[in-house]
């Protein structure tokens, strides 16, 4: 009910992340589970310039997961940034991406600018829990502008632990969003 990721059995609503851990979001959703098929695809959008994977997810997003981006009645889309350096090595930012894709299935607008990405973090995917919310302490911040909108959602590529949805919902809820929500492609199993 929380996060969207799997339950193991004998859970009711939350998983066991989301019974330990208290999010700053309300609520998300992922297309997909993180597996090696996914993983696959999502590297490839991410570090190998297939940015056309970007308009399938965001297709399949619009299309999967409509009831839920309907019930959570977004005002905009805020695409997790990535540093000044990773944009520059990369070329792009996927979130981003994703976020114009999806946007242009649904009609939600892009709001890139609400926040910044103002330290370049090390690769989460070795990282525990702790170690992540570490390496994300101080990473992004607020844009130039206040959020004037009531319900952001949040966009990006994996969904983990929740750490950098709640890092960019800290600085959203702060900007003065009053509903913080998140849509990835990927969610991990429950750790």
């Amino acid at each position: 009910m929380k996060c969207g990721k799997l339950l193991a059995k004998g859970d009711r609503e939350y998983c066991t992340d989301c019974r330990s851990t208290e999010h700053l979001f309300r609520r998300g959703r992922a297309l997909y589970v993180y597996n090696d098929m996914t993983r696959g695809a999502i590297t490839r959008l991410k570090y190998h310039g297939r940015r056309e994977y970007a308009d399938y997810f965001g297709h399949d997003i619009s299309d999967r997961l409509g009831n839920y981006l309907s019930g959570c009645r977004p005002d905009v889309l805020v695409p997790v940034p990535v540093s000044d350096e990773k944009l520059r090595s990369r070329g792009y930012n996927q979130a981003k991406l994703l976020a114009d894709a999806l946007s242009s299935h649904t009609g939600i607008p892009v709001e890139d600018s609400l926040v910044v990405r103002c330290k370049n973090t090390k690769p989460m995917k070795e990282l525990t829990r702790i170690e992540r919310m570490k390496n994300l302490k101080g990473a992004f911040k607020k844009g130039a502008h206040d959020v004037k909108c009531r319900n952001v959602m949040i966009v990006d590529d994996i969904y983990t632990t929740g750490s950098t949805i709640d890092a960019v919902s800290v600085v959203l809820k702060a900007a003065g969003a009053e509903n913080v929500f998140y849509v990835t492609l990927a969610a991990g199993t429950p750790m």
